[in-house]
């Protein structure tokens, strides 16, 4: 039997859940009568993780926008880690909205979690590694109690629990 029982706590993204998710809303916003000629495209820049949403005024791009986000809750692909920015115009009628994937956990937002998990005041030891922070402890109900709590609390981004042993 092992002496030290850990998990990781991670933040990630299934990509292709998101082409699917854009895709689907490429075909909605194609058959939608309200998106007829506004020449509405969806964008994904797989190595930048960026999606690019661009139509011919604010409104338009606007709902382009939240037809993608519906489609992306749908298929299971956190919100959290979607950063949108505000629309840009970029000439006439012209505008876009850039969408940045957050995958992994920013230092700042990993040390506010290790904090957190020492403030709990149980045995467990937190350290970060890179984008994933791992958690050990000796007993497996400190690990559940530190997961419970975590769960309860809201960081502003999306986080999973992996490898356990």
């Amino acid at each position: 039997m092992p002496e030290d029982f850990s998990f990781d706590i991670v933040s990630k993204v299934d990509m292709q859940e998101v082409v699917n998710a854009i895709n689907q809303a490429d075909k909605e916003i194609i058959g939608r009568y309200d998106f007829k000629d506004t020449n509405t495209t969806i964008e994904f820049n797989k190595e930048e993780r960026t999606i690019t949403v661009k139509s011919i005024d604010d409104y338009k791009v606007r709902t382009a926008l939240d037809v993608m986000m519906n489609k992306m809750a749908k298929r299971g692909v956190p919100l959290k880690a979607l950063k949108a920015d505000e629309p840009v115009e970029s000439g006439i009628k012209s505008f876009f909205i850039k969408v940045t994937i957050q995958e992994g956990i920013p230092q700042e937002k990993a040390k506010d979690i290790v904090k957190f998990i020492k403030d709990t005041k149980l045995k467990v030891q937190p350290s970060i590694q890179k984008d994933v922070i791992r958690v050990s402890g000796r007993k497996k109900d400190d690990l559940q109690d530190v997961i419970a709590a975590l769960k309860q609390k809201d960081f502003g981004i999306d986080t999973q629990f992996t490898n356990y042993r």
